[in-house]
């Protein structure tokens, strides 16, 4: 596996160390990504995102979606009433889970809603009209001059 050194990078810029940080964890992952619960991340549209995770065998009040620290945390702990079950087969995988999902600035969850098996967390980008880009009116020359000659005959 290929190492990188960031110190050139924390060096000589301000406020990036986000930036590195997130890249040094993904590229320390030694591949061992936990595939369990499978989910899905969708862009509905420029600002708006889905993410949809497979949680069957869940109740809404065994599952917890959280937001902490710019991070969305969801996990979900089944209550032990199955132990008193006996089981030929069991497939469906009730194991407890957290997952992680860092979230960027200004991105809010807005929603979440538990159906047929599946756990939708609605996400929303909200940019603060500070940040968001605005149009420069440009005067023309002659508006600028006008302010700056001074009438002769005033002067006089």
């Amino acid at each position: 596996m290929r190492t990188y050194d960031f110190a050139p990078l924390y060096r000589s810029s301000v406020g990036f160390d986000q930036i590195a940080n997130m890249m040094d964890r993904v590229l320390s992952n030694d591949g061992a990504t936990p595939s369990y619960p499978p989910y899905n991340i969708e862009k509905l549209d420029d600002d708006s995102y889905r993410i949809s995770i497979a949680v069957a065998g869940f109740a809404d009040a065994d599952l917890s979606v959280e937001v902490r620290e710019k991070a969305l945390i969801v996990s979900a702990r089944k209550a032990d009433a199955d132990e008193e079950k006996t089981y030929l087969h069991r497939g469906i995988a009730t194991r407890a889970f957290e997952r992680r999902f860092h979230l960027a600035d200004h991105v809010q969850v807005t929603g979440a809603a538990h159906s047929n098996g599946m756990l939708h967390v609605e996400l929303q980008r909200q940019v603060p009209e500070a940040l968001k880009p605005r149009q420069i009116q440009i005067a023309s020359d002659t508006k600028v001059l006008d302010k700056d000659v001074v009438d002769a005959k005033s002067v006089n």
